[in-house]
């Protein structure tokens, strides 16, 4: 269901019968509305009790919203996957110069479209408005450069087939797609207003970036192994490592101990040791040196393992995301209904007393669960701005590298590499140095 908190006439439930109204906000009809015409001998009283309500109601209905997007997010990880291991395929196709992996192209690009397909049917069900969605216009934009490049992707498979294209550019066109996507999951995240559905999304969308890196490796390695050594090999290795290692270290910090046990038994298996193997030989060839041509299908295989491995820990944390929303969505409608209870024994007294005054106790009761509320929303917004620290790291060094990429024309990977580097010399992090470059634009940039 597609809820819009915004768009609900908040005006009009203060001025009518609450009960007489359609149900909005998450309601999903049910008998979530309190008679607050109960309290009518005092206006104040009817409008507190109605914020109450609706305060409610949209936590509801930004839950909901929450799991349409969590379903989204798995689902779009399931096509990230998909795509890596197409993009992998290639990258050994056009590096044998078409004598292998050949005939394997073809079912995975059919896996690839019709995992496309459903991830457009969710894009669909997400639009229904300009306020359909919190943070509608940076998702919605995000969507459309996804939707673009899948337009785009018959094309460079034919380019692929024709091999009228090198593994990097096939890479690169490959990367920008996921880029996309990934964005799409970030936007997700961002938007959670709820903090433990967002330690969900930050800790996914992590491991989903850390995970495409290890296919960017699988891809760089397969192009030194079946095209022999190429240009800065072993510092563009070293960079794809750790960066993977930094988004892993971010997850682990966000993530259940489910998706944690999980991830603990892949990183221990033995197939490990073998990759660092791999690693070593491909790092320390001759340049453009002919390698084992075995060691490339060893080294795909590896990679294929350990990529298939991370797959099902992005199993574990869609469940627990999916879960997270159900008890959650299930523990404010019970905080609702228990809510409603109180609101309405206290407007329907009983007993002898039914005709004394009962205004003092009602308001002291409505003065509890506002403070209650507020604290509670307090809590809320300061363990969001924790979670949401990580996410504002990438906007600052995803504008950083925006800003070099336009001032030097340099590729996405290259303005990241300027910024390593930076920052290894300065002895700095990463994200302090992309505030430098940011802060420095706006005060040298052209004015508006």
């Amino acid at each position: 269901m597609r809820v819009s908190c915004e768009a609900m006439p908040l005006v009009s439930a203060f001025g009518t019968d609450f009960a007489a109204r359609p149900p909005q906000c998450g309601e999903r009809g049910s008998n979530f509305g309190m008679d607050v015409a109960a309290a009518r001998g005092s206006t104040a009283m009817k409008s507190a009790l109605s914020f109450l309500v609706a305060a409610r109601e949209c936590e509801i209905g930004e839950l909901e919203q929450l799991a349409v997007t969590s379903e989204l997010v798995s689902l779009v990880g399931r096509l990230i996957h998909a795509l890596q291991k197409e993009r992998g395929i290639s990258n050994v196709f056009l590096g044998s110069q078409g004598k292998r992996f050949g005939e394997q192209r073809a079912p995975q690009a059919l896996e690839c479209d019709e995992l496309a397909r459903q991830v457009r049917e969710r894009f669909d069900e997400l639009y229904s408005g300009p306020h359909s969605v919190r943070n509608g216009a940076r998702l919605f934009a995000r969507i459309a450069a996804v939707l673009h490049g899948l337009d785009e992707l018959p094309g460079l498979r034919e380019r692929i087939g024709a091999r009228t294209l090198g593994a990097d550019e096939s890479t690169e066109a490959f990367a920008r797609l996921i880029s996309g996507l990934l964005a799409v999951v970030f936007e997700a995240a961002d938007s959670a207003s709820d903090p433990q559905v967002s330690r969900a999304l930050v800790a996914m969308f992590n491991f989903m970036q850390g995970k495409e890196f290890a296919g960017r490796e699988r891809a760089f390695g397969a192009m030194v192994f079946v095209g022999g050594r190429v240009d800065d090999c072993e510092q563009r290795w070293q960079q794809l490592i750790d960066t993977q290692e930094r988004c892993f270290q971010v997850f682990t910090n966000f993530a259940d101990p489910a998706a944690l046990q999980a991830w603990s038994a892949q990183r221990n298996g033995p197939k490990l040791a073998e990759l660092d193997r791999l690693r070593q030989v491909g790092r320390s060839a001759r340049e453009r040196a002919a390698l084992d041509p075995r060691l490339g299908q060893d080294w795909y295989d590896c990679c294929t393992h350990r990529i298939d491995a991370m797959r099902k820990v992005e199993d574990t944390l869609a469940s627990h995301l999916r879960a997270l929303c159900e008890r959650r969505i299930e523990q404010t409608r019970a905080e609702l209904r228990d809510q409603q209870a109180i609101l309405a024994t206290l407007s329907h007294p009983s007993g002898p007393q039914t005709t004394a005054p009962i205004g003092p106790q009602l308001e002291r009761s409505i003065l509890d669960m506002l403070q209650e509320q507020s604290s509670r929303l307090q809590a809320m917004s300061d363990e969001l701005d924790t979670v949401r620290a990580s996410l504002n790291e990438r906007k600052v060094v995803e504008r950083a590298k925006g800003l070099l990429m336009a001032a030097r024309t340099l590729s996405e990977d290259a303005a990241y590499k300027v910024l390593r580097e930076a920052a290894m010399n300065q002895s700095r992090r990463l994200v302090d140095v992309a505030e430098r470059i940011v802060e420095a634009h706006e005060l040298l940039g052209p004015k508006a």
